[in-house]
């Protein structure tokens, strides 16, 4: 391929709405285009990584057993309106209607439209397992699309489903498809985490989300330094080690607080520390008054809180429902004496605080807050018990009790077990060895291809561009020719890179009338791991240079010999990414 024959439209500075390092590449090296918010056009050379990303997924979904189907992007609301999604799934599910007055939406995802499928054809045991997937275009309308392709509002994805018969049918379908994850994300040379995670919209009983690491990511995951447990913190199990609570503990007693609203001010004020202290978060559920307990210090984990209470709907209480539900304003909330004002409140505490004693929380009364409070003393009905807060680098490892870590991670891959969620509420159904009629047990399973590229570089750069890892890279080799006007530096291009070809080498020829300068610029800022450059000195010696993109280490390769040589070179190469 010839640099003069593709489109390859290269800027110098990346537009001033790019915020990532992965948007701002992209632009730059002329791999995608804005058309509007969130949605992109992708460039030749960015198609080329795209489709080697799906490429890969393909053959290792197909390896795993599943196979490959298509369906409409175009779904039917009666089918969601079947599954219970319709209404729920939110304001990124992007509805219209037809001519004929008819509801539908665009598919951000399709659980509805597979279970309809395959409810209709799969009636026997026999015919199960059965796992099908698609790499297909997807549609959801983020309310502020950011990041380029790492937020965007139209993607292509990987969306697979397994059907079985039983649990233990689920979870082997389940193993597959976790261990073709990390077949897949180990081929195209990522970093990448395995962590547990939350369901979220598509629900189920268990998933974990696959993470690549990078700085940029919107995820937090914590791990353990000492075995391979990881999770989301969304998700991250806290380990409850409370202590024993004191033999004593003075009455609660009412101490003046005036107008010390905030943690930071109360401890400032009674001079004390925020861990000595219980936060007291009201919240509508679903429009029912909540009361949440944690320790001073500590971050309610909302996702936790939502699955406790099987809301929908969770919002902070506004001042008026605070000041109807405690008696006083907003900062003053406590849990002793809270059910007196509103008997209807749910009541739910963090584990951490089971035998706390000797805390200091609000008096539901204005500039006021308890001292010596000990809530197995002074609640007159015990609260619910639950893990409710996010964890900490300070925090012991849940399974095995070590250390731990957090880091950054841009999720790429989920899976799910989804068990009976939408088969039951479907009614797809088959017959069972003794012909009785059973629900079908199902799993999700989904990749982000076009995320994945976009991940890949927020991993693979450095100041000068992107360093692709060699199974993404839309070409393998860069070959520069510093004097294409020459006839003997163009014949020898020309040759080198049929020699390439031969091989089995993707080769994109720089033959531009350009300053070196420009080329070398280029080179680095696409990323191609090999480089290879033909100059007028480097033939008078019978010898072209070759640059590791990676590591930036450079040869001198002979003429004479070359596939060999040039060969033996590139595995160095590749063992620089192993």
């Amino acid at each position: 391929m010839r640099w003069s024959q593709w489109y390859i439209p290269t800027l110098k500075e990346a537009p001033g709405d790019a915020e990532v390092i992965s948007h701002k590449l992209l632009l730059r090296a002329g791999m995608i285009r804005k058309l509007t918010a969130g949605i992109y056009t992708w460039l030749p050379l960015g198609l080329r990584t795209l489709r080697k990303t799906a490429a890969i997924v393909r053959e290792e979904m197909d390896r795993a057993g599943a196979q490959e189907i298509l369906m409409p992007s175009v779904q039917p609301a009666d089918l969601w309106r079947e599954s219970g999604r319709w209404k729920k799934y939110g304001k990124e599910l992007l509805r219209f209607r037809d001519r004929h007055d008819r509801d539908y939406c665009l598919g951000p995802t399709h659980e509805e439209v597979v279970t309809d499928l395959l409810r209709g054809e799969v009636r026997s045991y026999r015919q199960l397992p059965l796992n099908v997937y698609q790499i297909q275009t997807k549609f959801r309308d983020e309310i502020r699309p950011r990041f380029g392709l790492m937020r965007g509002r139209e993607f292509l994805m990987k969306d697979a489903y397994s059907f079985d018969k039983d649990d233990a049918g689920a979870d082997e379908s389940y193993r597959k498809m976790f261990a073709a994850y990390k077949r897949i994300f180990s081929r195209m040379g990522l970093k990448f985490r395995p962590v547990e995670a939350d369901s979220g919209s598509i629900g189920g009983n268990f998933s974990h989300e696959f993470m690549v690491l990078a700085e940029a990511g919107e995820d937090t995951i914590a791990f353990c330094n000492h075995c391979e447990w990881a999770s989301n913190v969304e998700r991250a199990a806290v380990r409850a080690d409370t202590p024993a609570a004191p033999a004593e503990c003075p009455a609660a007693e009412t101490v003046s607080t005036p107008g010390q609203h905030t943690i930071e001010e109360v401890c400032a004020f009674l001079r004390t520390s925020a861990e000595k202290l219980i936060k007291t978060l009201l919240f509508s559920a679903d429009g029912k008054p909540v009361a949440v307990l944690l320790r001073g210090d500590r971050e309610l984990n909302e996702i936790k809180l939502k699955n406790l209470l099987d809301a929908d709907d969770i919002v902070f209480a506004s001042p008026e429902q605070v000041q109807a539900w405690t008696g006083a304003a907003v900062g003053f909330a406590g849990p002793v004496g809270l059910k007196d004002h509103c008997p209807e409140i749910r009541l739910v505490a963090d584990l951490e605080l089971k035998n706390s004693s000797d805390m200091i929380a609000g008096a539901n009364k204005d500039d006021a807050h308890l001292a010596h409070v000990c809530l197995a003393r002074d609640l007159a009905a015990e609260p619910e018990w639950a893990d409710l807060r996010l964890i900490t680098a300070e925090d012991a490892c849940p399974r095995c009790g070590g250390s731990i870590g957090l880091a950054r991670g841009i999720e790429v891959g989920h899976v799910f077990k989804l068990g009976t969620k939408y088969s039951e509420a479907m009614n797809a159904v088959f017959l069972d060895e003794q012909g009785q009629e059973k629900v079908m047990i199902m799993g999700c399973y989904g990749i982000g291809v076009s995320r994945v590229v976009a991940s890949c570089i927020e991993q693979c750069h450095d100041d000068n561009g992107i360093c692709f890892p060699p199974a993404l890279s839309p070409f393998q080799v860069m070959l520069i020719n510093l004097d294409p006007k020459k006839e003997e530096s163009a014949a020898k291009a020309d040759e080198l890179c049929a020699v390439l070809e031969q091989n089995g080498l993707d080769v994109l020829l720089d033959d531009r009338e350009e300053r070196p300068g420009v080329k070398f610029k280029d080179a680095d800022l696409l990323g191609f791991p090999c480089q290879l450059i033909i100059g007028g000195k480097g033939l008078a010696r019978g010898i072209v240079e070759a640059k590791n993109r990676k590591t930036g280490e450079r040869t001198e390769l002979p003429l004479e010999g070359f596939a060999e040589a040039f060969l033996t070179w590139q595995k160095s190469v590749l063992d620089s990414w192993a």
